[in-house]
């Protein structure tokens, strides 16, 4: 046998006299000769032999019945208690109380429709063909090897799989450029320059696991504390409001107008950002939703404007979260982005207002959620920041590289001539005419009903009624500690099946009561 190190030796020994000198402590009278009253929060010259890592925590409160400043007595670190407090006070409706309970319904054999969530693959939408082609073939690449593999799949879903993986530093299953693949950002920069009219940079569009997760890298640069707010319109989709808590910020409300079709007031803005400031929060950015989650609205050219004045001169941050683009169910008010606006307002401030825009396969004719594919693109921004956010975003490594060549298929899809093309514009048509037709029927449908109205809903995936309560229903409400269209969605679950979201989920005028459910 080998001598025994002389610092583990050492360690011993500091441990038995320490475990000597506690035993003594606390064998003495209530206050020792110290002057240490046992049961108080503070252990005054013991500690430093425990700091050093050689007496256990557990053996200092065990013998001592004391608590060494800084720790948590005798409960587990992830405990409830112990939580961070930004944790436990964040919600996310969508996935919340309604929910859960939907899920427990479903375990004792209920059938339950979940129209809680955009999640048009979960309620029967079909996929379109020819991306699954492509990523089907970039899965497996010996398929491409195969002499056989043009009578499966088109000369166009190979081509493209072969563009892809070559793109790819080892196929999809090694990591990225934490912003994305250069050659897949490309391509969004080309859509983006289709669709607007206005060149876009690469190197100002990072790719990110569905437009959640870039909403939240962007937050998470943007909130420096607890007096740093972000305007976020109520209704909202509860990804800002749980974010924003999540992070330690302050979310400051703008009400939309339902009896207006959900319009926005600028004064109405104006009043926010000074309640605010006099409340001692600075404003740092403003969230608009456009095509609106959950109420539908599409805004104008002129709204769009409006909202650019305003955060120009306000100096805020803008952020265009504009996922449901494609989701638009009326002629008269198509989406437009407000990069587009901002570039055709010219300079000084096209080039002064900071403005960053999100999109994602999610939604649209795509549905393909569970796919995680999104972006966002940054106009504005000065580099050094640009900089910043690329090293916190390098931290995840990657995002993930099948839903980067999901967000390469929806920018560039089959053009015409191309051997699929004809397929896949009869697919998502056919998907977007079924969309269009059950916006109609959704709102018809619930107007029918006594005590609900409904706005129609130009754009995105959700209708949003608003349901009139009777003083008995809220009373009932209030006894069981909910909020009345609560417990009108868990009443309406538990009678149907079907599984929506409460409007207090989503924020709301007091006395006013909703309901989200999707129309996917």
């Amino acid at each position: 046998m080998g001598t025994p190190d002389l610092a583990d030796e050492q360690r011993s020994r500091i441990r038995r006299n320490s475990l000597l000198q506690l035993e003594n402590l606390s064998n003495s009278s209530s206050e020792n000769q110290m002057g240490y009253k046992w049961g108080e929060e503070r252990i005054p010259d013991i500690p430093e032999l425990a700091s050093l890592g050689y007496l256990p925590y557990l053996d200092i409160c065990r013998l001592t019945g004391c608590l060494i400043p800084g720790q948590d007595h005798l409960t587990p670190t992830l405990d409830y208690e112990n939580l961070n407090e930004n944790v436990k006070k964040c919600q996310y409706a969508v996935r919340g109380e309604l929910y859960l309970r939907a899920s427990e319904l479903q375990k004792e054999g209920k059938k339950i429709i979940f129209t809680n969530v955009g999640n048009p693959h979960a309620l029967g939408q079909k996929p379109l063909t020819f991306p699954r082609q492509v990523i089907a073939l970039c899965q497996a690449p010996f398929l491409l090897d195969d002499p056989n593999v043009g009578l499966i799949f088109p000369a166009d879903a190979i081509a493209r799989a072969k563009q892809f993986l070559a793109m790819t530093s080892g196929g999809l299953g090694a990591y990225s450029d934490s912003r994305g693949i250069p050659g897949v950002r490309k391509e969004v920069a080309e859509f983006i320059e289709r669709r607007d009219g206005y060149p876009s940079d690469p190197e100002l569009i990072f790719l990110t696991d569905g437009a959640s997760k870039g909403v939240m890298q962007i937050l998470n640069s943007t909130i420096r504390g607890p007096s740093d707010g972000i305007l976020v319109p109520v209704p909202q989709y509860p990804l800002y409001s749980a974010s924003i808590q999540l992070l330690g910020g302050s979310l400051v409300p703008y009400y939309l107008e339902e009896t207006a079709n959900w319009g926005l007031d600028i004064n109405d803005l104006r009043q926010s950002v000074a309640q605010a400031r006099y409340k001692g929060i600075t404003v740092r950015a403003m969230v608009i939703i456009n095509p609106g989650n959950p109420t539908g609205q599409c805004l104008s050219v002129a709204n769009l404007k409006q909202i650019i004045q305003f955060c120009h001169q306000e100096n805020l941050l803008l952020l265009g979260d504009e996922v449901y683009q494609q989701n638009i169910y009326q002629d008269e008010r198509p989406f437009i982005s407000a990069r587009k606006v901002l570039l055709d307002m010219g300079p000084p401030i096209s080039k002064e207002l900071q403005l960053v825009s999100f999109h994602t396969v999610s939604k649209g004719y795509w549905g393909e959620c569970g796919q995680r594919g999104g972006y966002f693109e940054m106009t504005n921004i000065s580099p050094k920041a640009v900089e910043e956010i690329y090293k916190v975003a390098s931290i995840s490594l990657s995002p993930n590289v099948p839903g980067q060549i999901f967000m390469g298929l929806m920018v560039n899809p089959p053009k015409p001539g191309d051997i699929s093309y004809d397929q896949f514009v009869r697919e998502s048509k056919g998907i977007l005419e079924s969309l269009r037709r059950r916006a109609r029927m959704m709102t018809d449908g619930f107007n029918s009903c006594r005590n609900v109205v409904c706005n129609f809903t130009e754009g995105a995936m959700y209708s949003f009624p608003q349901i009139r309560l009777p003083p008995r229903a809220i009373e009932a409400a209030d006894k069981l500690g909910k909020a009345p269209d609560v417990l009108y969605c868990l009443r309406l679950l538990e009678a149907t099946g079907i599984s929506t979201v409460p409007g207090s989920g989503f924020g709301q005028k007091e006395g006013v009561f909703h309901l989200r459910t999707t129309r996917s």
